[in-house]
């Protein structure tokens, strides 16, 4: 295997979500050889300024990689440039970069898929992302791993070559698609991946994920994904400034080590048939939807 590549995570004000990451990655088989960088931002209100410092002086702490520097920016740039200047900054050092936040549980032998797939991959420029985390799909018959249109953002991986073609820019990007390609880009219409482009454009979001996935659909980019997700994501608890609480993308984790990938570089159109799926039903039925709209503003009020 080449040079490990470095893990950028990035935190915020959730300390102990930060200690359940770090405590699931310190257990991954290679993490004593990998290089941590902590990314932490900026206070963005003075209530948050505690947390912020104990989440610092929490990092200074930890142990159990190779190395590990801390990040600490003094004023707040937001989750999205934060990720944009952090992923920037390490693939142009290192040439690759395994990315999480700090809500995401990790399977013992998820760095080594990260790894493996990242020396295997390197040079096919078609291959522009690895994604850990899948959707719980119950599609018994689909092969350990899959290639696939969009890239998804609980724990992912890519190269320097591939950031490259990573478009800021929402105009730029809206302005190359079509009807078609909407279509194509939002699963079959089964997911709101345009939506969430229409609305950072009009400034309800600000996510640097949906604009990644588009630079790659556009440039008819692949992403390698796992049939059994490598990583639970613990955010949906309400906890964070981006989540609701809910169990929808919930899964069990991957219990072995990844040991086949595709050699064939096209999508896998099972795995796009069972992930379609997945979409389409993933709020269940009407009293179901209704059930989980009225749990997610009880809790609001709750906070």
């Amino acid at each position: 295997m080449q040079a490990l590549a470095p893990i950028a995570l990035f935190v915020y004000n959730r300390p102990d979500h930060m200690r359940r990451t770090l405590s699931y990655l310190q257990k991954n088989e290679l993490a004593a050889d990998s290089r941590l960088f902590i990314f932490s931002d900026g206070a963005k209100t003075e209530p948050d300024k505690a947390k912020v410092e104990q989440i610092r002086q929490q990092a200074k702490q930890v142990t159990g990689f190779k190395s590990v520097r801390v990040i600490a920016r003094e004023e707040n740039i937001g989750l999205a440039n934060s990720i944009i200047a952090g992923v920037t900054q390490l693939v142009n050092e290192y040439g690759k970069v395994i990315v999480f936040e700090d809500d995401l549980l990790s399977s013992p032998y998820t760095l080594e898929y990260f790894n493996e797939a990242l020396d295997r991959y390197t040079n096919e420029p078609q291959v522009m992302h690895i994604g850990a985390y899948m959707y719980d799909l119950k599609a018994p018959n689909l092969p350990q791993t899959f290639f696939y249109r969009a890239a998804t953002s609980w724990g992912w991986a890519t190269w320097a070559r591939a950031w490259k073609s990573f478009e800021p820019n929402v105009d730029t990007l809206m302005q190359q698609f079509d009807k078609a390609k909407i279509h194509e880009f939002s699963i079959d219409g089964t997911m709101n991946f345009w939506k969430q482009m229409q609305e950072f454009k009009a400034g309800k979001n600000n996510s640097w994920a949906i604009r990644w996935y588009a630079s790659v659909f556009l440039k008819g980019g692949l992403t390698l994904n796992p049939s059994q997700s490598l990583i639970q994501n613990i955010g949906h608890d309400g906890s964070g400034r981006h989540s609701n609480l809910e169990n929808t993308y919930d899964v069990q984790m991957a219990c072995k080590p990844v040991t086949q990938f595709p050699d064939v570089l096209q999508e896998n159109p099972q795995a796009y048939q069972a992930i379609k799926q997945f979409l389409k039903n993933r709020k269940g039925n009407l009293w179901q939807r209704g059930l989980r709209f009225l749990i997610q503003i009880k809790e609001k009020y709750r906070r």
